[in-house]
């Protein structure tokens, strides 16, 4: 048996309830996966809460490494013993489960289980964002900004973009955390509570704006972060920390400057094997070269999944945070 935190019904945090799974074993083309960290994002959140449908019971996450406990067969590619990771796969708030090998990548030596599970879901957004995404908008020297500069993606998009030649506004919401953003790569932060965002990035700019937003918190800063582009700018939108934009007239972005808009999904950048061990390789290079340094600032006991969604929607976690089965 393993213990699993399930979710029968979408709700608050209390939704949320540890039970014994009997997990069996591992068919043709699966392994069985015992974790050794699982990973907490936003995006469990939207599945606890029901802002993104997912099939009932769930065990919610959806990143996590470990090592394989037993391979099925006509499995190739892994054995017993392999230190693996993935992310994007619903169901790992678990000790053990029955994974598909095409879900899974190695994890390599000078990479911990704990920097692995902490950054699978949010590194790989990070590579995709700074490095193909936006791509096409951007040249070495270039200010950008980013929004939740101090929140997991934050800190590691702040050091990645650094890395790759480009300068980046940060917002967030507390001295503290501004602090923390500019030691992770940020060389402006704005403190979206005593500040105005497009006031300050004009200042910043010399009134030009920005060639690219990455906007990770919706509607909240859905309207300042069209104020800040540049005419012909690229909007990222890829997540809703403050809940979903409404609906918007497709005139907008004529109106704001020729805008162009994105909605990226780290699923649609990672859709063939050879995107996901491409992205996997990247960012497992750019943690082992010391660019993109990996901290976990919090670790709760997977039993107190329920306080570590409480904590995140409340903005008390910075960084990096595991659960420890």
């Amino acid at each position: 048996m393993s213990k699993s935190i399930l979710i029968h019904e979408n709700g608050g945090p209390e939704k949320m309830q540890l039970a014994d799974v009997e997990v069996g074993s591992p068919g043709p083309g699966q392994v069985k996966v015992k974790h050794t960290a699982i990973g907490l994002n936003f995006i469990d959140v939207y599945t606890r809460s029901g802002l993104y449908q997912t099939p009932l019971p769930n065990a919610v996450g959806r990143e996590a490494a470990g090592v394989v406990l037993e391979v099925g067969p006509r499995t190739k590619g892994f054995k017993k013993g392999d230190r693996v990771a993935y992310c994007g796969v619903l169901g790992a708030y678990c000790e053990e489960r029955l994974m598909g090998v095409d879900q899974l990548v190695h994890v390599p030596k000078g990479v911990s289980d704990e920097q692995a599970a902490a950054i699978m879901l949010k590194g790989m957004t990070t590579e995709y964002l700074v490095d193909r995404c936006a791509k096409p908008w951007l040249k070495k020297g270039d200010i950008i900004l980013f929004h939740a500069a101090a929140g997991g993606v934050g800190l590691l998009f702040g050091q990645w973009a650094k890395a790759r030649g480009y300068k980046v506004i940060g917002t967030t919401s507390s001295p503290e955390k501004a602090a923390l953003a500019k030691r992770n790569g940020y060389k402006w932060v704005i403190d979206y509570t005593k500040e105005d965002i497009v006031a300050e990035v004009k200042k910043i700019t010399k009134g030009k704006g920005v060639p690219v937003v990455f906007d990770g918190v919706g509607k909240d800063t859905w309207n300042a972060s069209l104020d800040c582009l540049q005419p012909r700018g690229l909007m990222v939108s890829f997540g809703n920390a403050s809940g979903a934009v409404p609906p918007q007239p497709v005139g907008i972005l004529n109106a704001k400057g020729s805008l162009y808009l994105t909605r990226p999904s780290l699923n649609a950048y990672t859709a063939t094997r050879k995107d996901l061990e491409a992205s996997a390789k990247s960012l497992f290079k750019m943690v082992k070269s010391g660019k993109v340094k990996i901290s976990i600032d919090q670790r709760y006991p997977l039993a107190e999944a329920g306080q570590a969604h409480i904590d995140l929607e409340s903005r008390k976690t910075t960084g990096q945070t595991i659960l420890v089965p």
